[in-house]
């Protein structure tokens, strides 16, 4: 059931997030005004593909779990996202039909903003065009990073790198030891494995080395980083 009120922490991921706490005062405003709150169980769809581009959405609570089906009709995981993570409005510019599934990853929290609304704010802030040019600019350099990630590094160093993201995103203080971190987000490994474009097998192969190595632990509630300079080290290696 929609609740029409943010919790405290999840007003802290909307307001804190890096691309919407750069905005002006009044533009933040006026998007929070107009936006409506939802909630979903783990598993349950947010949005399919084919849908029209009736919303622009952002996490608040929990991850959205973008996907795509292959010819096969296996699921494939493109990406997860975080709270304070805005996204849909390049279907907002283009009014094409929304290209991947959307679904909630735990108990998560969205809000809303209706494309009439989301058209509005536009005719009132041009900042807002610039704010977005911006985000879409960042989102280039990733996926850019992450084909180049692809083809020129190998599967150890792009694990690494991705679990140094999750721990900036999702990281959680051991309260035994404050300096390992506890990844919040949880991921089963073939959920991981997708993220690499690779097989559960060697994903586990590669996080079992690391465990050696006493770079990270497995256990079976996640991974927790026991040390994130080796971290660092292994993620800038490349494949000579």
């Amino acid at each position: 059931m929609d609740e029409p009120i943010l919790t405290i922490e999840e007003r802290e991921a909307i307001n804190g997030g890096r691309w919407f706490s750069s905005l002006s005062p009044s533009l933040r405003h006026d998007i929070l005004r107009c936006t409506f709150v939802k909630r979903y169980k783990d598993g349950e769809l947010i949005a399919a593909r084919g849908d029209p581009p009736d919303q622009w959405i952002a996490c608040a609570k929990g991850a959205v779990r973008v996907s795509s089906t292959a010819v096969s009709g296996k699921q494939v995981t493109l990406t997860y996202v975080e709270p304070g993570i805005w996204f849909g409005d390049i279907a907002m510019f283009d009014g094409d039909r929304r290209t991947h599934d959307a679904y909630a990853h735990g108990d998560t929290t969205i809000v809303c903003v209706a494309r009439a609304d989301f058209q509005k704010i536009l005719a009132t802030h041009v900042e807002l065009y610039e704010a977005l040019m911006r985000l879409q600019a960042r989102r280039l350099r990733q996926l850019f990073g992450l084909v180049e990630d692809l083809n020129t590094l190998p599967l150890r160093a792009r694990l690494a790198k991705q679990l140094i993201h999750l721990v900036r995103s999702y990281g959680v203080p051991n309260l035994a030891d404050g300096s390992q971190m506890r990844i919040g987000l949880h991921l089963a490994q073939e959920e991981l494995a997708q993220l690499l474009g690779a097989s559960r097998q060697r994903v586990n192969q590669e996080l079992k080395a690391m465990e050696r190595e006493d770079v990270i632990r497995i256990e079976p509630g996640g991974l927790v980083v026991l040390d994130r300079a080796s971290l660092m080290r292994i993620s800038e290696a490349d494949d000579q």
